[in-house]
């Protein structure tokens, strides 16, 4: 496929490849390989989420994020090395960066019935009771649309439709509900300190409910970086740094950004609330042979799903 330089991010409608007919089917398909190859990005509407669920859950993510620090610092289980429950603001910054990201969020993994042995449990704020509600039932609904796009993802690559579903299903997929705090004095901050560093995404693929504040940025292959909003009644899914590597590089982790708002706006806050979709540990991440040729040899050493979160865990800041 030939490059574009998109001005904006494509619109879809996943409907069209869930119920769609076989043309619209196809015509989605398409559509989706053309930007995963170009831009990384689509927004997505029909993803499943309601305007009730969103607004409980942005109000109970808020209403967690304004407690005090000391109540926070109490669900951060460092051992975990960020896995699940609260990370503190500043502890995570991008790969190759010294500098924390002004932000602090709280991860929650699968839910208790799909819990592997290796995976740790989730953690609730007893202050916040509604959180586990919501985001649990957040934590679903994402789930399914990623299996959607995965599947769409599958075909496009010319493999089984259902390539992706088992490796996913119960795999260390996690919902971050992220909070940009406000910044009083920007003076005393590092000259270099941003909402978050440029970087591309550990996982295969990130669905993204629309954040409370402009500030999303992706830099698209010309250099240049351009803004995403997504409507309101849409989500944008993202490729990650494990779907590039399996693809050889086919389909785009693109880098992106959040930078920090006009200095007028330093003392507000930004919230939002990423799904990064992952596999089980295990899963092969070795290059597929329908996307190595030679034009394309292969660009990528072997490894699995589990050593690739290790690794980056490391580069972020958040293990040891």
């Amino acid at each position: 496929m030939a490059d574009i330089l998109y001005n904006e991010i494509p619109s879809l409608d996943l409907a069209d490849f869930t119920s769609g007919t076989r043309e619209q089917k196809e015509e989605f398909v398409k559509s989706l390989g053309q930007a995963y190859t170009n831009i990384g990005f689509v927004s997505i509407k029909n993803h499943g989420l309601s305007d009730e669920l969103t607004e409980n859950l942005y109000s109970s993510v808020e209403k967690f994020f304004r407690l005090e620090d000391h109540v926070k610092l109490a669900y951060e289980k460092k051992e975990l090395a960020g896995q699940r429950g609260y990370i503190s603001k500043g502890r995570e910054k991008a790969k190759g960066r010294n500098t924390g990201d002004l932000k602090e969020f709280f991860h929650v993994g699968q839910p208790k019935e799909n819990q592997r042995e290796d995976y740790p449990d989730n953690i609730w704020p007893g202050e916040v009771p509604e959180l586990e509600i919501y985001t649990s039932e957040a934590y679903q609904t994402l789930l399914q649309a990623g299996i959607n796009m995965l599947r769409a993802i599958a075909l496009f690559l010319e493999l089984p439709e259902n390539y992706f579903d088992e490796k996913v299903k119960e795999g260390n997929s996690i919902l971050r509900p992220i909070h940009y705090f406000p910044i009083d004095n920007p003076d005393e901050l590092p000259p270099d300190a941003v909402r978050a560093a440029e970087h591309g995404d550990i996982n295969l693929i990130t669905l993204l409910m629309g954040a409370s504040a402009d500030g999303l940025q992706v830099l698209r292959m010309d250099g240049e970086w351009i803004p995403i909003t997504a409507l309101p009644d849409q989500i944008v899914v993202n490729v990650g740094d494990m779907l590039e590597r399996h693809t050889n590089g086919k389909l785009k982790s693109t880098i992106h950004r959040v930078v920090n708002p006009p200095r007028e706006l330093m003392h507000t806050s930004r919230f939002s609330i990423p799904f990064f979709m992952h596999p089980v540990s295990e899963m092969d991440l070795s290059c597929l042979d329908g996307c190595i040729d030679d034009e394309h040899p292969k660009s990528f050493e072997n490894i699995t799903a589990g050593e690739f979160l290790d690794e980056r865990l490391k580069e972020i800041g958040l293990k040891a």
